[in-house]
């Protein structure tokens, strides 16, 4: 049997035997120097499951940490690229002019309204759009060919179509709040004439909207395109030239990249004949147009000029009637000072327009025949070339809609102190 002393030397030398020898600190440090340097390829020189535990999974680890790390300051490097990209987009994309709207809602007392051509298209939509207004209050409505006749349409008075002459609507004047004078070209200055005699003479200040080119490129007048016409120049305004149709999808279409053209845009447009009007001719015959393409003007047409006086660049412009009734669609193609992608050029417009009701930006290619009858335009296409230096807006528009009378009800809602969009139809 073994004595006491015997047990007690037996367990020191097998605490001895579990302890690591002095010659193993100095591997273990080395190791750990090594994992602390983060040296990767250690793993692939030694095999780690012979390494204890506590040191085997700390390159790993280490590395694994490592490489997050660098992730995540990429991610974030690239996150603030970005942010600081919008910024600068937005800096120069944010619309300058954005809609009142129910900020320009000052006036609760419904107007008196005179219309001189209620004949033509663009006169019967009007009707139409002021019978579903809460506060537009049509008294007279001038046609010489249907004068004697009642007018159909408008439910809020029984009103009969008079023959109208510019004294008559000078004596009318000081009844009636706002004239839209729904004309030809260069019919509308005798009875413009006549409202400004009088109204000198009485003080009362009525609202002229003319839907004509006459008064378009007067200073004295106020361009009716609110998307891009300063909003607070057209409610302080009493004389009011509505754009002409194809002139607002063109400007609406080139406006957001104007600081970078690097030429004149080239835009193609195609109508439906009631463009053309009622009076019977060539762009409005219909057995003419049936698998038909009539080009017409193909230079120095009005909205050519148009286009140019009012975004302050040249522009070619080539119109052309379709044997649809309504709507109009605008091919564009438009050089441009940099190259530019599809995206960031869509994001232009996005931002230009975001709160606009009556502009609805999208990806593909409008079709024209989506945008008869509703009142916004929209636009799209945004296909650059292989340089990324031109690129192919899509514009289409309702002209008698946004076109004409929607856009003349807008100009009304604005001068005449109402919301913005009331009485017009959702856009989107």
């Amino acid at each position: 049997m073994l004595s006491a002393t015997s047990l007690a030397a037996r367990a020191c030398a097998r605490r001895a035997a579990a302890q690591p020898s002095p010659s193993s600190a100095p591997a273990a440090s080395a190791i750990r120097c090594r994992h602390a340097r983060g040296l990767s390829s250690w793993g692939s020189r030694h095999d780690r499951s012979s390494l204890p535990a506590r040191y085997a999974a700390q390159p790993a680890a280490r590395v694994g940490s490592e490489c997050q790390r660098r992730q995540q300051q990429q991610q974030q490097q690239h996150h603030h690229h970005q942010q600081q990209q919008q910024r600068r987009l937005a800096t120069t994309t944010t619309n300058p002019n954005p809609p009142l709207d129910f900020k320009n809602a000052s006036n609760s007392v419904p107007s008196r309204v005179g219309l001189i051509g209620g004949r033509g298209y663009t006169g019967t939509v009007l009707v139409e759009l002021f019978n579903k207004h809460r506060y537009m209050d049509l008294v007279h409505v001038s046609s010489r060919e249907l004068a004697g006749l009642p007018l159909r349409g408008y439910t809020k008075r029984q009103i009969v179509y008079e023959n109208l002459s510019p004294e008559d609507i000078g004596q009318l004047d000081k009844d009636v709040d706002c004239w839209v004078l729904a004309l030809p070209n260069n019919v509308s200055e005798p009875y413009v004439e006549a409202l400004d005699r009088v109204q000198k003479e009485t003080g009362h200040r009525s609202v002229i909207i003319d839907l004509s080119a006459d008064h378009r490129f007067d200073d004295s007048w106020t361009y009716g395109l609110p998307e891009i016409t300063k909003r607070s120049k057209i409610c302080q305004s009493t004389r009011i030239s509505n754009p002409g149709c194809y002139a607002t999808g063109a400007q609406l279409g080139i406006a957001p990249l104007v600081e970078h053209l690097a030429g004149s845009p080239t835009v193609f447009g195609i109508s439906g004949y009631s463009g053309a009007g009622v009076k019977p001719c060539s762009k409005n015959d219909t057995t003419l147009l049936k698998d038909n393409l009539i080009p017409y003007s193909l230079t120095g047409h009005v909205h050519e000029q148009e286009i140019g006086h009012n975004l302050g660049i040249s522009a070619a412009f080539i119109p052309h009637v379709a044997s649809w009734f309504r709507g109009i669609h605008l091919a564009i193609s438009i050089p441009l000072v940099r190259s530019m992608s599809s995206r960031n050029i869509r994001q232009l417009y996005q931002d230009r327009y975001a709160a606009e009701s009556l502009v609805k930006v999208v990806g593909e290619p409008p079709l024209v025949r989506s945008i008869a009858m509703k009142h916004h335009c929209e636009i799209g296409g945004f296909a650059v070339d292989t340089n990324g230096t031109r690129v192919v807006v899509c514009v289409t528009i309702d002209n008698l809609n946004k076109g004409a009378s929607t856009q003349c009800l807008q100009n009304m809602n604005l001068a005449l102190g109402y919301a913005e969009y009331e009485g017009i139809p959702s856009a989107r």
